[in-house]
C-alpha cells in the first residue's frame, strides 16, 4: 500500500540533469491520489508487488512510472484498475522500514501515457509513451482563468482548506498556467476524477477550465461546513447560556423561599444516610454527591455518577436475612428435598451445628464434587431454605475475564460492578447461600484469571474487606455462606482447593433414583405436562427398567428426560384419542412410549467355566461387570492382550501373567495366551482387575474352572498380595444388580464396608482377602492352583 507521509510539494523542483525515460518501465499505482509533474514528495511504499515495482526501478537508473487507481488496493488491483495517464518520477532517495516497508524520496518528472500492461505479476510493468507539452500562446482567456484560479484558491483558504502558508505565495509568483494547475491541485482535497481529468488535459485553457470548475465545487463544500460548525457553536452557546440560567432561577428560588418539595439531590442525601452504609462508603457516595450537584445537566459524566451512587444505595450494607438454625428442621427439609446422599447431608448438619453454636460463618467453603445431575446445586438451594437465608446462584463456566468477578474500573464506558457484588445486591441481603456453579470450568487469558480473584472472596480470613474494581471500596462478604460446585477437582486451582472442603456426591444407587423417580420427578412431569396421578402411572419395574436400560448416568437427568417423553405421549393419546381411561405404564409396553432398549444388562458369567471371570469395573455412571476370558494355543510364549486396553491395565496383565506362572510353574513353552476383555470400542483402564486376570490366567494353565456367580475385584502385586481399590460401593451395586452372589474383596477395602447399604450386605457373600492364594481358594473349583 501506498501512503502519502507529506503534503506534495510546495515549489517547483531543481532541474538537474534530465534522467532517460525509458518506453518500458515498472509500475506503482496510488490509491486515493493523483500525483503531478515537477514535484518534489515523500512516500511510504507497504506491498509487496510495489516493493518488487521499486527494486527493479532502482536497476533500471530509479525511474518509476506512478499512475492513480480507479478503484481496489495496490496489492490486488488489475490492468483495468489503473488510469492510462500517470507520471514518471525518479527515486532520490531511499530507506528501508524494520517492518520491510520502504520509504522513498521521489521527484515527478513529466507526465506519461500507458500505451500496454506487459505484465501484472510480480510487479506491473508498462509499455508507455511520452505526453510533451504543446508550444501555446498566452491569450487573455487563459490569463484570466489563472487569476480566476488564484482567487478562488484564496478564498477556499479564508473559508477554512487546509493549505500550509507559504503556499499561497509561491501561487501568486507563478506564471506558467501548468505549474499552476499542479500546485493548486495537489493542495486541495479535490477527489481522485477530478484530479486525473486535471492531470490529462492536453491543453492549458482546458487545464484551467477543469480546474476552476473544481475550486468552484470545493468552496461550496467549504462554505457549507463553516455554517455547519458555526450552528454548532451557537448551539453549545445556548446549552452554556441554558445552565446559567437555571442557576440563576436556583439562586432566586432559594433567596424568596419557594422552592417547591425536595430536590433530587436532597431525596439522594437522605437516602445515602438511611442506608447506614460503613463510614467511608458514606464519604464516598457525598462526595460524589457534591461533584454531581456541581456538573450541567448535559455533561456524559452525569449518567456515569448517578448509576454509581444508585448502585451504593442499593447495595445491602447492613441488611441481613435473620438465620434460624433449627437442626432437625434442617435435616427434615434435606431429606425432604433429597433421596440419598447421606455422607453430603450429614457433613452439612455438622457444619450448620458449629455455626449454631458459634453465631457466624466461620470455617472452610463447602464444595460439591461429582458427576452431572446428582444434586449438587439443588442441594445448595435446599439448604438456603433450612437456614431461612436467600438464595444466589452464580455459573462460573466459561468464564476468562477477571472483571467478570471483580468488575469494571468506573474508567470504561458502561461499566459495572462483578458479579458477586451483583448477586449480593439481587439477593437484597448481605447473608445469602451464595452458590458458586461449576467452579472447575473456570478459564484464564490475556484478560486475567477470574481463579484468583475469586482467591480473596473464598478465603474467610479476607473476605470481610473484598474489593470490587467498580465500588472501589471493600464490601464485608463474611456473612455470606458460599457453596461451590464441581464435576472434577483436577482442574481447580490448588490454592482455590486449599480453601474449599470437598464433599463427594458420588451418584445414587438404583435404590435411591428409584425413590426421586416417585417422589420428585413422576409428580413434577406430570404436572409440568398438564396430567394427574389417575391419567398416567408407571410402574416400579417400568421405572427400573428406565434406570437399567435407557440411562446410562450417575444422576438423574436422563431419567427426567424419559419420563418427561412417557408424559408427553400419554397427554397426546389423551387429547388425540379423548380418552379419559388412564394409562398405566409398565415393564411390557414400555417399549411403546421409549423405543427399544439403548442399554444391554451386564450379564454375569454364572456356569463354571476355565478361564473366564467376572470382573467388577467402575465408571462415571456408576459401577459395571467386565468379563475377562483367557485362552491358550499353540505359540511361541507370547502374551497377547486385546480388548481396548489401557497402558495401567496392560500392565496389570503382565503383573498377573508373571505371577500365574511362577504359581503354577508352566513354562509357557511353545504356547499362547491370550487375554481379551469384551466390548472391544470401550476403552478401558486401571489396574483393578489385575486378581481377575491373574485368577483367569491361572485357571487356564490350570485347567481348573471358576466357579460361576462369583465376582472380584483388586490391585495385584508381583509376590501376588491384593491391594485396594477405588469405588467400592459402586463395583458391588454392579454385582448385586447382575445377579452375583459372591464377591472377592480387597482386605484393605474393609474399611469401607459402611458405605454399602445393609439390605446389599446381607443379600450378597462378601469376602475379603490379602493374597491371590485366598482368591483362588475361593475362585477355582477343587480350590488353590495346585
Amino acid at each position: 500500500m501506498l501512503k502519502k507521509l507529506a503534503n506534495f510539494g510546495r515549489k517547483q523542483a531543481p532541474a538537474p540533469r534530465q534522467p532517460i525515460i525509458k518506453a518500458q518501465l515498472p509500475l506503482i499505482p496510488i490509491a486515493d491520489s493523483v500525483l503531478f509533474p515537477e514535484l518534489t514528495l515523500p512516500l511510504a511504499i507497504g506491498d509487496q508487488r510495489s516493493m518488487k515495482a521499486l527494486d527493479e526501478a532502482m536497476k533500471l537508473g530509479k525511474v518509476v512510472v506512478f499512475s492513480a487507481l480507479k478503484k481496489g488496493k495496490p496489492e490486488t488491483a488489475k490492468a483495468d484498475d489503473i488510469y492510462k495517464v500517470g507520471v514518471a518520477a525518479k527515486v532520490m532517495e531511499m530507506m528501508k522500514e524494520p517492518n520491510g516497508a520502504s520509504r522513498v524520496l521521489i521527484q515527478t518528472l513529466e507526465r506519461i501515457r500507458i500505451t500496454d500492461v506487459l505484465s501484472e505479476s510480480p510487479f506491473f510493468k508498462v509499455k508507455l509513451e511520452r505526453l510533451l507539452l504543446p508550444e501555446e500562446k498566452r491569450t487573455e482567456k487563459v490569463e484570466a482563468l489563472m487569476h480566476s484560479a488564484i482567487n478562488h484558491f484564496k478564498e477556499c483558504i479564508n473559508l477554512g482548506a487546509s493549505v500550509p502558508f507559504n503556499v499561497l505565495l509561491i501561487v501568486t509568483n507563478i506564471t506558467d498556467p501548468w505549474q499552476l494547475c499542479n500546485i493548486i491541485t495537489v493542495n486541495l482535497d479535490f477527489n481522485v476524477s477530478e484530479k486525473q481529468a486535471i492531470l490529462e488535459a492536453n491543453t492549458a485553457l482546458e487545464k484551467l477550465s477543469l480546474l476552476n470548475e473544481a475550486l468552484g465545487r470545493n468552496k461550496k463544500v467549504l462554505r457549507m461546513a463553516k455554517q455547519i460548525q458555526q450552528e454548532t457553536g451557537k448551539e453549545i452557546g445556548k446549552m452554556e447560556r441554558e445552565m446559567y440560567l437555571r442557576e440563576q432561577m436556583k439562586s432566586i428560588e432559594k433567596e424568596l423561599g419557594i422552592a417547591g418539595g425536595v430536590s433530587e439531590m436532597e431525596a439522594l442525601k437522605k437516602k445515602i444516610k438511611e442506608v447506614k452504609m460503613p463510614q467511608k462508603a458514606e464519604e464516598t457516595a457525598l462526595k460524589e454527591l457534591a461533584r454531581l450537584e456541581r456538573m450541567p445537566s448535559f455533561s456524559p459524566e452525569v449518567s456515569f455518577v448517578r448509576t454509581y451512587l444508585d448502585w451504593l444505595i442499593s447495595l445491602p450494607w447492613s441488611v441481613k436475612t435473620e438465620s434460624k438454625i433449627d437442626i432437625n428442621e434442617a435435616k427434615k427439609i434435606l431429606d425432604e428435598d433429597h433421596a440419598g446422599l447421606d455422607k453430603a447431608k450429614e457433613r452439612i448438619i455438622e457444619y450448620l451445628s458449629v455455626q449454631k453454636l458459634v453465631g457466624k460463618i466461620r470455617g472452610p467453603i463447602l464444595c460439591f464434587a461429582g458427576p452431572p445431575g446428582t444434586g449438587k446445586t439443588s442441594l445448595g438451594r435446599s439448604i438456603a431454605r433450612a437456614l431461612g437465608r436467600k438464595f444466589i446462584r452464580m455459573s462460573l463456566g466459561g468464564i476468562h475475564d477477571e472483571a467478570e468477578i471483580r468488575g469494571h474500573r468506573r474508567t470504561y464506558i458502561g461499566a459495572l460492578p462483578g458479579r458477586i457484588i451483583q448477586g449480593i445486591n439481587t439477593a437484597g441481603s448481605r447473608n445469602p447461600v451464595f452458590m458458586l456453579d461449576e467452579i472447575d470450568k473456570v478459564g484464564s487469558d490475556f484478560r486475567g484469571d477470574p481463579g484468583a480473584a475469586l482467591l480473596e472472596a473464598l478465603d474467610p480470613e479476607q473476605n470481610n474487606s473484598f474489593s470490587d474494581h467498580y465500588l472501589e471500596m471493600p464490601f464485608d462478604l463474611s456473612d455470606v455462606m458460599f457453596i461451590t460446585t464441581a464435576n472434577v477437582l483436577d482442574t481447580i486451582p490448588p490454592a482455590l482447593r486449599d480453601r474449599m472442603e470437598v464433599i463427594e456426591f458420588p451418584g445414587y444407587m438404583e435404590e435411591e433414583k428409584l425413590i426421586i423417580a416417585k417422589k420428585f420427578l413422576v409428580p413434577k412431569e406430570l404436572a409440568s405436562n398438564g396430567l394427574k396421578a389417575n391419567q398416567c402411572a408407571i410402574t416400579d419395574n417400568a421405572l427400573r427398567k428406565i434406570i437399567r436400560q435407557y440411562t446410562l448416568e450417575a444422576g438423574v437427568r436422563n431419567l427426567e428426560r424419559n419420563i418427561a417423553g412417557i408424559m408427553r405421549k400419554v397427554a397426546r393419546y389423551l387429547v388425540s384419542s379423548g380418552g379419559r381411561k388412564g394409562v398405566k405404564v409398565d415393564e411390557k409396553n414400555l417399549p411403546k412410549y421409549l423405543g427399544p432398549a439403548k442399554f444391554e444388562l451386564s450379564l454375569a458369567q454364572k456356569d463354571n467355566e476355565v478361564g473366564v471371570v467376572n470382573g467388577l469395573a467402575w465408571t462415571p455412571a456408576g459401577g459395571d461387570i467386565i468379563q475377562i476370558e483367557v485362552n491358550k494355543m499353540p505359540g511361541t510364549g507370547k502374551l497377547i492382550l486385546t480388548g481396548h486396553l489401557g497402558k495401567v491395565m496392560k500392565e496389570s496383565a503382565q503383573t498377573a501373567f508373571s505371577y500365574a506362572r511362577k504359581l503354577t510353574g508352566h513354562a509357557v513353552k511353545g504356547e499362547d495366551i491370550h487375554v481379551h476383555v469384551p466390548a472391544g470400542a470401550i476403552p478401558k483402564d486401571g489396574p483393578s482387575a489385575g486378581i481377575a486376570m491373574a485368577t483367569a490366567l491361572t485357571s487356564v494353565l490350570t485347567g481348573k474352572a471358576v466357579k460361576g456367580g462369583i465376582g472380584m475385584t483388586g490391585e495385584i502385586s508381583l509376590r501376588g498380595k491384593v491391594m485396594e481399590i477405588g469405588g467400592l460401593k459402586e463395583k458391588v451395586l454392579a454385582a448385586h444388580r447382575a445377579g452375583l452372589e459372591m464377591i472377592v474383596l480387597p482386605m484393605d477395602n474393609k474399611k469401607n464396608l459402611e458405605d454399602i447399604p445393609a439390605n446389599i450386605r446381607k443379600s450378597m457373600k462378601l469376602v475379603f482377602v490379602k493374597d491371590m492364594v485366598d482368591v483362588l481358594r475361593y475362585a477355582l473349583i477343587g480350590g488353590g492352583a495346585k
